[in-house]
């Protein structure tokens, strides 16, 4: 099947051939119809397949035509993805009469107010900027027919949801909803309910395992030698770019701090941080100007980012999935990528939780030459080294002395 086949306006199946699309991916090979049938829809596959044009690709099908007030609403966890949807949909509609706009905290209010006046059909939007939008009267709601919910379950995590209930409810209640999650926790049950009418239910395979592609590692530490263990790692790895991630803004902000100290073209990222700064970190990372890019899991998710050879866990994730979410970053398009994690006594737990939900054990590794401090981790009873996790498989362990990317 291609897009042809659909029954997609003919002017969007141009616009996604230009890009150099031909055939659909499952998610919009069953959720195309679905929408351009009119029905409300739950779909759930993982970042990376394609779900943007899933729902993109039919709406601007229904749109057809430039009309007078916002007709298509789609919300958005994060600036960056906020950004990204808009370009795509730009992208899939550039032979397409549809006016196409995006409001985002973290800049000024000028230019977006003055967008919103001049008017747009498909209006992309994190949740915090279009309230304050809303209160001040500037964006009206009424007209909606499609309403998008994307990446619901960071929503979630990110505290998003009494935002989005107070956004949906002041949409009209006659609307096609969809609503797109990499994963469904039960906590989103009562959302679906709420929001959704008679919905369809694709989901695309919850994805536990990480890329065959992707090489793993866990490096156990003493708390006070973390830093020097994640400066030893980089030092000795041939790598062309590598995503640090941190669990909080604060540890993120240090560990960028402390690497520009030491000469390394480090960017930082996370929330606090403004979205210029964020966007020229960003670009800054994708162009090659940075090696290093440390960032909380405003990254984990969703982001294009091509051609990332490392990925390095300062901290070890706190929710299994964001592992996965992590480690995708990199051993994308079938190119090979490493995923070290380093973690202390503390995170021990964490560690476990991570390998029971991907059934597998990830090796543990001691980096040459690095003079550790003793940690009970190093005990055998406190850690296995290597051998398979409750039936599950042995992930390939990496050894700085057979392997170096480059």
């Amino acid at each position: 099947m291609d897009f042809q086949n659909f029954g997609l306006h003919e002017a969007v199946v141009h616009g996604v051939q230009s890009m150099g699309y031909s055939e659909p991916t499952p998610i919009q090979a069953r959720a195309i119809p679905s929408v351009l049938g009119g029905r409300d829809l739950m779909g759930s596959a993982q970042t990376g397949t394609g779900k943007t044009a899933a729902f993109a690709l039919p709406l601007l099908s229904l749109l057809k035509s430039h009309g007078k007030k916002i007709r298509c609403l789609v919300l958005e966890p994060t600036r960056e993805l906020a950004a990204q949807v808009e370009i795509a949909f730009k992208d899939y509609a550039r032979f397409f009469d549809v006016e196409i706009g995006m409001i985002q905290g973290g800049v000024g209010f000028g230019a977006q107010k003055q967008m919103l006046q001049n008017g747009v059909d498909v209006l992309v939007a994190t949740p915090g900027r279009l309230l304050d939008f809303m209160e001040e009267g500037v964006v009206d709601l009424s007209g909606i027919e499609y309403l998008v919910l994307d990446e619901v379950d960071r929503m979630l995590d990110m505290g998003f949801l009494p935002q989005v209930r107070r956004v949906v409810e002041k949409c009209p209640k006659q609307r096609q909803t969809l609503f797109f999650s990499a994963t469904l926790p039960p906590e989103i049950e009562s959302l679906t309910k709420w929001v959704l009418k008679d919905p369809e239910i694709i989901s695309i395979g919850e994805r536990r395992s990480p890329a065959e592609t992707v090489t793993h590692a866990l490096y156990p530490v003493a708390k006070d030698q973390k830093f020097d263990l994640l400066l030893a790692l980089l030092e000795k790895t041939q790598y062309h770019s590598v995503i640090v991630f941190t669990a909080t803004k604060v540890m993120a902000d240090r560990v960028a701090a402390r690497l520009l100290d030491l000469k390394h073209p480090v960017a930082c990222m996370h929330a606090d941080r403004s979205q210029s700064e964020r966007s020229e970190a960003l670009e800054g990372f994708k162009t090659g100007k940075y090696e290093v890019l440390v960032a909380t899991d405003v990254a984990a998710r969703g982001l294009d980012i091509a051609s990332v050879s490392h990925v390095i866990n300062f901290d070890v994730p706190g929710h299994p999935e964001d592992y996965v979410h992590r480690i995708g970053r990199t051993g994308r398009a079938q190119q090979e990528g490493d995923a070290f994690t380093l973690f202390t006594a503390e995170e021990l737990d964490a560690v476990r939780a991570i390998e029971r939900y991907i059934n597998m054990s990830i090796p543990r590794q001691k980096l040459e030459g690095f003079n550790y401090l003793y940690t009970a981790l190093f005990n055998e009873s406190a850690i296995p080294q290597g051998g398979a996790a409750r039936g599950g498989r042995t992930l390939k362990g990496y050894s700085f002395g057979a392997r170096k990317k480059k």
